[in-house]
């Protein structure tokens, strides 16, 4: 995050919730860019996030990879979609076991545009089947599709991100409703594209 503010790049992260630390918690965000995922691990750090990742992203970026790997977090073939659901219900069943949160953006690739994609349901399903406990944290993340929008090279200068933690959810009810009641609650604080 630190190496981006040379670019005029600033974060901020708003949350009005206590979130509890004593119980997992499953966090449900729209997927910009690459950097959205640094801020979240830093701000929610104290709830130990583990990612729903693309299995690719399991080798060749220094530490990135490392850390996917060996630090609880499951990396899916989405080609392979029994096979993905099957990981995504470990995750689950990990977070549920030891109070970890995990991480999943259900838009199932990122938005180059701002624009929040719809929802793909069935790994969030999962998750919230197999971690009955866990507190549903929708996150609202805007303007990190501005630091690729011309690609890797040459970077956008002066991109203003900005996470917001909406109102968190009991992990209740019909899931297919729930799910469309987080899928509105993230998409209400999208406003990047404006």
């Amino acid at each position: 995050m630190r190496s981006t503010n040379i670019l005029g790049t600033t974060y901020s992260f708003t949350n009005n919730y206590d979130l509890p630390t004593e119980r997992p918690l499953i966090i449900v965000t729209n997927h910009q860019s690459m950097y959205d995922i640094p801020p979240l691990i830093w701000y929610m750090r104290k709830h130990h996030p583990k990612f729903v990742s693309k299995k690719e992203l399991g080798k060749g970026i220094p530490s990135v990879s490392f850390n996917l790997v060996h630090g609880g977090s499951v990396l899916i073939d989405r080609k392979d979609g029994k096979s993905a659901i099957m990981q995504i219900g470990k995750l689950g069943s990990y977070i549920e076991k030891h109070n970890r949160s995990a991480v999943i953006f259900p838009e199932g690739t990122r938005s180059r545009d701002g624009h929040p994609k719809p929802f793909k349901p069935m790994g969030l399903k999962m998750l919230l089947k197999k971690s009955p406990s866990a507190l549903i944290v929708p996150i609202s993340i805007n303007n990190s599709w501005k630091l690729v929008r011309y690609g890797q090279f040459p970077m956008g200068l002066g991109a203003k991100v900005r996470l917001e933690v909406q109102q968190p959810l009991e992990n209740k009810g019909n899931l297919d409703d729930l799910i469309k009641q987080i899928e509105a609650s993230v998409v209400s604080g999208i406003n990047s594209f404006k």
